[in-house]
């Protein structure tokens, strides 16, 4: 039984063969392929690069905190409300605020530690007067030594007690200065260490940079910060948010093209059909590689005024390299296209060098012989064939290019290819879609033929096609129309 089935689907599938080669046959008789066509139109064309980039603040601050400790409260934002995202703040307005009390503690220590090193100050000064009245009084001893003398009146060692108590005298001064300038010296140290821990206790505090909108806020009340060899970040500070910046990823390839001033537009995924404009500031020199790719940052200024451009939006950025008004333009696709040989007018096929043949292929040897007639080619229907109309070419936004030539006229209908026949023309290739349709119907005749053994509805048996009761017809998928099939031969 499995041999006569393959038999008889081999047999089906013959047939659907022939039908299929007599349909093909049938169109090759026909007038030629059908053409997809454009038209050359007239207008402004602009040739552009693409590329991606980011939307940034023109000018933002991060503000961090120099001290360590526990945030016990935000500041008020000019609204009076406490200061979160998007809060507007002014300079110098408080944003938030540390606790102070190891602060306050080492401003106390460090007072403390400049009054002792006054007070020992006023002592060395005090000491030091006190050894000037030594000194004063070991001169005049001395002055009196000297004029008696080592004699009967005065003793030798009398004498050298006299000069020794002089010279320590004037040495106890010199040491009184001495501790006068080190106690000085201490004094200043100390109130240094003062003027440290009031800053410290000042940093406790923290205060608004500059005026502008609070974009970030990295802390929350209760939140520790930590700052050792970096300062923590506590706040983003967008300065003017009505100026910003576009900063574009550009590839090597084509940041030769891009240089300051030049006119760009973007669009962003925010603001669907709308197109913002602005101007190349700068182009980066720190390079990056990213996959062997070196890409560089080219920054574009634009005006938010309107405040609809958020930071940080992806921005779908065309830098403009050229702009031609009204000029004559034709669709890539017509360009790029090129005939068999086959369907271009006899007279000018004398271009093909000899020895070429004709090919099927989408860019045949006598399209490239007439490319060498100008810088593009147009196909233009000519009756049964093409004529091909050669070109200048020009800019390109990469569906449009500027075209010109002699015989190029605004409104000129060209060819762009050939149209591939669907289903639903009648004219399809029959052997994949057929082979399901013949399933199809082969299920529902196995159906009709199952019913036709029973009463069928009104006491008629449904019209069936002689192959729907042959013992070879194919069974539907999963094998659903077997047992039918089987039923009808057993009756």
């Amino acid at each position: 039984m499995r041999i006569i089935k393959t038999l008889i689907v081999l047999v089906v599938l013959v047939v659907i063969a022939g039908v299929a080669w007599h349909f093909y046959l049938q169109r090759a008789k026909g007038d030629g392929p059908d053409y997809r066509t454009a038209t050359v139109t007239q207008g402004t064309l602009v040739s552009t690069i693409g590329a991606t980039g980011t939307i940034e603040p023109e000018e933002q601050v991060d503000v961090g905190a120099q001290v360590a400790g526990k945030i016990i409260q935000f500041g008020m934002d000019t609204a009076g409300h406490p200061v979160d995202y998007n809060s507007v703040v002014k300079e110098g307005q408080v944003l938030a605020k540390i606790d102070p009390t190891l602060y306050e503690s080492d401003v106390k220590t460090a007072q403390a530690q400049l009054a002792q090193a006054q007070a020992s100050v006023a002592v060395a000064r005090a000491n030091l007067l006190q050894n000037q009245a030594q000194l004063e009084n070991a001169l005049q001893n001395w002055k009196r030594a000297q004029q008696l003398g080592p004699s009967e009146a005065l003793a030798q060692t009398n004498y050298d007690a006299y000069k020794a108590a002089y010279d320590a005298a004037k040495a106890n001064v010199a040491a009184a200065e001495a501790t006068i300038t080190e106690d000085q010296a201490n004094v200043s140290a100390a109130q240094a260490n003062v003027d440290k821990a009031m800053q410290n206790l000042n940093y406790c505090v923290i205060e608004s940079p500059v005026n502008g909108t609070i974009i970030d806020r990295r802390v929350d009340i209760g939140q520790t910060v930590v700052s050792s060899l970096s300062a923590p970040s506590l706040f983003l500070i967008a300065r003017d948010l009505h100026r910003m910046e576009v900063w574009v990823a550009v590839n090597e390839a084509d940041v030769g093209n891009i240089h300051p001033g030049q006119a760009v537009t973007f669009t962003v995924d925010a603001f669907p059909g709308e197109t913002f404009r602005g101007t190349v500031k700068s182009v980066r020199l720190n390079a990056t590689m990213t996959q062997n790719v070196v890409i560089y940052t080219v920054v574009v200024g634009t005006d938010n005024s309107s405040g609809r451009l958020l930071p940080y939006l992806t921005a779908n950025v065309q830098f403009e390299l050229a702009r031609h008004e009204n000029i004559l333009q034709a669709p890539n696709a017509a360009l790029r296209w090129t005939p068999d040989l086959k369907e271009i007018a006899p007279q000018y096929r004398q271009g093909l060098p000899l020895g070429q043949q004709p090919s099927s292929a989408p860019a045949t040897p006598s399209a490239r012989a007439y490319k060498g007639m100008g810088h593009g080619m147009l196909w233009v229907k000519d009756g049964q064939y093409l004529k091909p109309v050669p070109v200048r070419t020009g800019i390109t936004d990469g569906v449009m290019t500027e075209v010109a030539g002699r015989d190029v006229t605004d409104g000129m209908i060209v060819v762009t290819g050939e149209k591939v026949t669907s289903a639903d023309d009648g004219v399809t290739n029959p052997f994949a879609p057929q082979f399901g349709k013949v399933f199809q119907r082969n299920r529902q005749q196995n159906q009709q033929h199952a019913q036709g053994q029973a009463p069928a509805a009104g006491g008629q048996e449904q019209p069936q096609k002689p192959a729907a009761g042959g013992p070879g017809q194919p069974p539907a998928s999963g094998g659903q129309g077997r047992g039918p099939r089987q039923g009808g031969r057993g009756q």
